[in-house]
């Protein structure tokens, strides 16, 4: 008989669960090859278009890696531009073969000469053998419970019933308007998903500046399971590393050794227009402008703006920054879109900001940018009046201005996550564990 053979119980412990046997039969394996102590976490990420969710699991992994030095993350997204971001210390990337978004909303494979089918096929056989082979005691799914079109469901599945993984669906404040977010929800059987799969929702908000579960009308057993981190907001910069390269910000000061104003367009995909805005605008006298592409802007239009950069200067054009949340502090005003993690920054920046929300085809920054508005946060200025004039005029106010506090809101919610990371695999409580099968 082998030694794995003598560590198999015969029958699950009185009063224990299948999950919980799976767990303690882990556990045990692992401390027959002396890695008791070690924890392994998992974050999924689909990212069919932007950076926006590799970028807040990433912020996840250099929480916890920075609370428990036992921690190993491996980060499993669709982005490849992912591979240009700084990991943290312990964490590791797989790429699965990407996805890309029209403007339509519609999908299909991004390089692969293959269907949308055959190419999530592939997907789904490769999480399913990466998370087998890992073996994670917490996987973090970020938005869709099942994985795009249900590419992870027989992974997470499988994962909990043979390891005893622990999951988390994590969610950002606003998925969408009230309406199309309930209606996706029904059609994808989202809330079936999170109470038969998941022991935990984490919702990286502050709800008294939006609480999903109220918007949404969640049911009861959805919102047992939820817990509010706060925004994650606070200590982007500390906990993500940067490389040599990373950091514009000395290179500014070298440049115009003065003040400069600052345009971030988030991922790039769908930011031309106010690129272009920023980079026609007049800046505010003896500042210069400094303006962020982000890695998806189409390489026609990058070219456009460097020559025009080339011809103005006082303008700076740069495709990927690393330490965004630096840079935007070291601002004297920021006009940017309007997405999860750029609303973080600029609240963490306490500058004056302008968002110039997306608002197809998804309402969710436009949303958002309302709710921080309607709290003096920041200021809004829809797509359809946006033009040069209109940045020139904001600019020219704004850097006089001092900046809202943002201590109104709960930015603290990377700070929270470890804990929530600790008490959920020291828990004894498994949620939603009845149908892994």
């Amino acid at each position: 008989m082998s030694r794995r053979d003598d560590l198999v119980p015969r029958r699950p412990l009185r009063g224990a669960t299948p999950l919980i046997w799976q767990m303690e039969l882990r556990d045990s394996l692992r401390r027959e090859q002396g890695r008791a102590s070690s924890r392994r976490v998992a974050l999924y990420s689909h990212d069919t278009q932007g950076l926006g969710h590799i970028r807040r699991n990433t912020l996840l992994a250099a929480a916890m890696v920075a609370a428990d030095p036992e921690v190993d993350v491996l980060l499993l997204s669709g982005a490849r531009e992912a591979a240009s971001l700084p990991l943290p210390e312990r964490t590791d990337l797989v790429v699965l073969p990407g996805l890309t978004k029209d403007a339509l909303g519609g999908y299909a494979a991004r390089c692969l000469d293959r269907s949308l089918g055959e190419v999530l096929a592939i997907r789904a056989a490769a999480l399913e053998s990466l998370l087998a082979a890992y073996e994670p005691d917490l996987l973090v799914v970020d938005k869709v419970p099942r994985g795009f079109r249900g590419e992870l469901e027989p992974a997470l599945r499988r994962a909990r019933l043979e390891h005893g993984t622990r999951t988390v669906l994590g969610l950002r404040d606003i998925l969408d308007d009230v309406s199309t977010t309930r209606r996706e929800w029904q059609i994808a059987r989202t809330p079936e998903a999170i109470r038969t799969l998941y022991d935990q929702v984490w919702v990286y908000a502050d709800p008294t500046v939006f609480d999903p579960a109220v918007e949404y009308g969640w049911s009861e057993a959805v919102r047992t399971k939820v817990r509010y981190t706060g925004y994650l907001g606070a200590d982007r910069e500390r906990l993500l590393p940067t490389t040599k390269h990373s950091s514009i910000t000395p290179s500014v000061s070298r440049d115009n050794a003065g003040p400069f104003v600052l345009g971030l367009i988030g991922g790039g995909q769908d930011g031309a227009a106010v690129a272009d805005a920023f980079a026609h605008a007049d800046f505010p006298a003896g500042h210069v402008g400094v303006l962020v592409t982000g890695p998806y802007l189409p390489s026609t239009h990058l070219e456009h703006l460097e020559r025009l950069a080339r011809h103005r200067r006082d303008l700076r054009v740069h495709r990927f920054v690393n330490d965004v949340p630096a840079l935007a502090r070291a601002s004297r005003a920021t006009v940017s879109m309007g997405g999860y993690n750029s609303v973080c920054e600029l609240m963490t920046a306490r500058r004056p900001a302008l968002v110039v929300p997306r608002v197809a085809p998804r309402s969710e920054q436009s949303i958002r940018a309302t709710h921080f508005a309607d709290r003096g946060l920041l200021d809004v200025l829809f797509p359809q009046h946006l033009d040069p004039q209109a940045l020139s005029g904001w600019l020219r106010a704004a850097v006089s201005r001092v900046a809202p506090p943002s201590r109104s809101i709960d930015l603290g919610g990377l700070g929270r996550v470890p804990d929530l990371v600790t008490a959920l695999l020291e828990s004894s409580v498994v949620q939603g564990a009845r149908d892994v099968g």
